[in-house]
This record gives C-alpha cells, structure tokens and sequence, in this order.
C-alpha cells in the first residue's frame, strides 16, 4: 500500500558514501530532480555520472551548509557516516550527530515533507542484536546515531529509520526481512537493498514515522523476535518514468 506526497526535488545527503552512490543510481530513472551533497569538490563528477542533476559541496557540521542544502527539496535522504576511526569508540564530534540534527533543524525550516535516516543496527533498543565487545568498539558512533534519532523523532518531521545490518558490497537480492524497532534482528545486507528501501519509504503509508531494522533473509544471523510486513513501494521508483538523460 503507498500513500505518498507529490514531490519534485529530494536531497542525497551523503552522496559520495557507498550508500549514497546507491540511491543515486536507484532515484536516477524517476522523475524525481536530485540534488546530492558530498564534502569534497573532488567527486562532483562523479555523482553526476551515478545521476545527480546538482551537486552540493557542504558540510554538515555548518549548520547554514544545511540550510542551503535542503532549500527546495521536498525529500531529504541522510545516508551521512563518519568514516572508520577512533572516534567510533570514544565519540565527540562525529557527523553522524551533529551533521544529522543539523539536517533534521534545517529541514523544520523548510518546506521538507518526509526525512528518510539510514542509522544501524545496534542504536538504540537494538542493542542487543550486537556482541559487547562490537558495540564497545564501535559505541561512540551507535551514541552519536542515538542522538541522531531522538533528534528527528522531536522534530515532527513525517520520517523513516533505517537501521540496517553490516552493510556489504554486493548485488541486490531484494529477499529483505524487516524487523520492528528493537526486534533484536542481526545479519547483513547488500547496500543496494538498503538503498531501494530508503528511496521507497516516503511513498509508502506503513513506513511512515516508524523505525525499522533491515538484513538479507540469507545473511541472517539471529530470528527477529517481530517480524514486519511492510509493502515497500517499488512501483513508484521504477513504472511510468523514463531515464532523464539520453
């Protein structure tokens, strides 16, 4: 079931991530105008090619690089991570925080009608599904995406969590199982499939302000303790649109 907004411009926070090159290349045959962000001046090129229609040099710790990021957009997809360091263990200024309240304030501002957040399994009353020792190693990036996420449920921005397993670099296999927010889910999951789902959630009525865990059905590692049944709305990715480049 889709129940969905008319929306015109959407946001690839992130862009240059794996993630995020991902959902460019699954928004690329919609109708939908992408504007995508990345820090680096460096890879402009590059999200062009993967289907950007305008690239946004920001960063996220600025809060008026948000603002001008999300101006116009109608959809905000946040796929922004910190990359691996020590700061995954002691915290402190991560973007996976302060980039993502950034986003989520600038977007109360604006006219924004849904806010799509890949977070992780692990944040939060996920916890569980991690070993000690993981979440120790990591436990100042699954603060920070606690944070994180708190932010965006306050803000009364309609929204979508996506918490994903470990993500790994291989092809779609769109088998995705679906946990409800602290199922205790744990595996892994193509990137590619993450992506599909972030782009689909704001055209989808069941996903709506709702936080949900995602890994592969052969990647699993434990059984969820709540399974969901979400009909996610491909059709509006895919039917009806041509490529908007030749």
């Amino acid at each position: 079931m889709a129940d969905s907004p008319t929306p015109d411009r959407v946001l690839v926070a992130g862009a240059s991530g794996a993630t995020g090159e991902e959902l460019l290349s699954v928004l690329r045959p919609t109708e939908l105008s992408v504007r995508a962000t990345t820090r680096s001046y460096a890879t402009v090129d590059t999200l062009e090619r993967h289907g950007a229609d305008e690239v946004a040099v920001a960063d996220f710790f600025e809060s008026a690089d948000a603002v001008e990021a999300v101006d116009g957009c109608d959809i905000v997809y946040c796929a922004v991570g910190s990359p691996p360091g020590p700061r995954h263990v002691i915290g402190g200024k991560l973007v996976d925080r302060t980039g993502v309240i950034n986003l989520v304030t600038a977007a109360m501002g604006a006219d924004v009608s849904f806010f799509v957040l890949e977070s992780a399994i692990g944040v939060g009353n996920s916890k569980g599904a991690l070993s000690l020792p993981t979440r120790l190693l990591i436990r100042g990036s699954l603060r920070a995406k606690r944070d994180a996420e708190s932010a965006l449920r306050r803000s009364g921005l309609t929204y979508t969590i996506v918490r994903p397993g470990k993500l790994i670099n291989e092809p779609p296999n769109g088998d995705v199982v679906v946990g409800a927010d602290g199922s205790s889910l744990s595996g892994s999951i193509p990137r590619a499939d993450v992506a599909r789902v972030m782009a689909a959630a704001p055209f989808t009525l069941e996903a709506r302000n709702r936080t949900v865990e995602l890994v592969s059905r052969d990647e699993m590692s434990t059984a969820p303790t709540d399974c969901v049944d979400i009909d996610w709305a491909d059709d509006r990715l895919t039917t009806g649109h041509e490529h908007r480049r030749a």
